[in-house]
């Protein structure tokens, strides 16, 4: 999935819970912020690795114990490494999903583009409209809460 998207899905995931939006959205960053800069330098071969890795749960599972903004970051990067794997499996790529397990196995044919090459790649794919999908809801949940939802139209309603 592209970054923005990840950000929003944290930030609506913050809407609907007790978790802090904030930090969730923190938490869904930190695996690109943290893997985009090794690949495109050149210390990682994949744009997929260490903030990537699902192996990272030991340094997870004490953070989202460590209460509530621990727990929100944790769940934020949680929630970047699934929508990531619904995005490789969406795209009939389910093979590239051991990216979760790096570096104890990596893809054997990964896709290692940079993120301008990937997202002209990723244009119209099954995933990219998933993520249409999602900016569409947000858009219209953005919109229904500006204009007040129900509420709004039933109180300006002139009977």
């Amino acid at each position: 999935m592209l970054f923005p998207t990840h950000l929003l899905v944290a930030a609506l995931l913050g809407r609907v819970s007790r978790l802090s939006p904030l930090w969730l959205v923190v938490g869904t960053a930190v695996p690109d912020v943290v893997d985009k800069p090794l690949g495109a330098v050149g210390v990682t071969a994949l744009y997929h690795s260490i903030g990537h890795s699902a192996l990272l749960v030991v340094v997870a599972l004490p953070l989202a114990l460590s209460g509530r903004i621990g727990l929100s970051v944790a769940a934020g990067w949680a929630l970047h490494l699934l929508l990531d794997t619904v995005h490789v499996v969406l795209n009939g790529r389910p093979g590239d999903a051991v990216f979760l397990f790096w570096p104890v196995v990596t893809p054997t044919d990964p896709l290692a583009l940079p993120p301008g090459s990937f997202f002209v790649y990723y244009l119209w794919s099954p995933s990219f409209f998933l993520e249409v999908a999602l900016w569409l809801t947000a858009v219209g949940l953005l919109a229904r809460h500006v204009t007040g939802g129900e509420y709004a139209s039933s109180r300006d309603r002139v009977d």
